[in-house]
């Protein structure tokens, strides 16, 4: 059996282009701590050979492949010549992936939360206009005509006539939107929030059946299956596979079902 390697970072040196397949150079830290007796390694380099296909279908180019964060699943060579190899190991790409960037969800966190948060203003200011009505009728004498009474409940209720079409529109549109989901699907999250655990990243889907789920999302324009996340963390529980769809894809938004923690 072949030995599988797994490697995350940037690459280190720039792209070299060749017939049917790219390389470039990538270094990993070694262990912290070495056993007694033995000298504790620093870096080690490595040098990946991607297939032309594979590497054209992430996205990326000779610039930013320097800067972007790339997960790497394949295996040793020993076969490459010395010159084609100038790391000390060589590594035959089976897939290669480019994971999120953390300073995009930041950049993008802050403008979803502003949005809720304007809503919130909204509806808090609606109450407070309702209680100066109350303190007006508290201080009205008893002799005031049934008629302004009722002009002051229509202001009143007013606010919440106006409010609650919003709310209608807002769950018919969500009712669309997942109706072309999946069975199961519960929300559509954003595909940049969802964070991936290093467990799932050291592992390799299935190429044929990513395959098919790949078909499936270009003939129908969906998953297959809702991703299973955590509620609140936005861990992904369950369905790398649908992931790597995702990415390859370049979907925005992915249909999830929540799992919540326990308590």
């Amino acid at each position: 059996m072949p030995h599988k390697i797994t490697l995350t970072g940037s690459a280190t040196g720039p792209l070299r282009e060749y017939d049917r397949y790219v390389s470039f150079d990538m270094r990993e830290k070694g262990s912290p701590s070495a056993p007694k007796g033995l000298k504790k390694s620093t870096f080690i380099s490595y040098t990946v050979f991607v297939a032309k296909k594979a590497f054209n279908k992430t996205g990326l180019t000779k610039k930013s492949i320097m800067h972007e964060k790339i997960l790497i699943q394949g295996e040793p060579t020993l076969d490459i010549p010395i010159d084609e190899c100038p790391g000390e190991v060589g590594v035959i790409c089976f897939q290669i992936t480019v994971l999120p960037n953390k300073n995009d969800k930041e950049k993008n966190q802050p403008e979803e939360k502003k949005e809720p948060k304007q809503e919130a203003s909204a509806s808090s200011e609606a109450p407070k206009n309702t209680e100066p009505t109350k303190q007006e009728k508290a201080q009205a004498p008893v002799s005031q005509s049934a008629a302004k009474e009722e002009k002051k409940e229509v202001q009143s209720i007013q606010p919440e006539v106006q409010q609650s079409p919003r709310e209608e529109k807002k769950a018919e549109e969500k009712k669309k939107t997942l109706s072309n989901q999946p069975k199961g699907t519960q929300d559509l999250l954003n595909f940049d929030d969802i964070i991936v655990p290093e467990a799932f990243l050291k592992t390799r889907p299935n190429p044929e059946k990513t395959q098919k789920v790949i078909d499936f999302v270009k003939r129908t324009g969906r998953l297959d299956e809702p991703l299973t996340i955590e509620k609140g963390s936005n861990v992904l529980k369950d369905g790398y596979r649908r992931y790597v769809v995702a990415k390859t894809v370049k979907m925005d938004k992915v249909p999830v079902v929540y799992e919540y923690q326990k308590s």
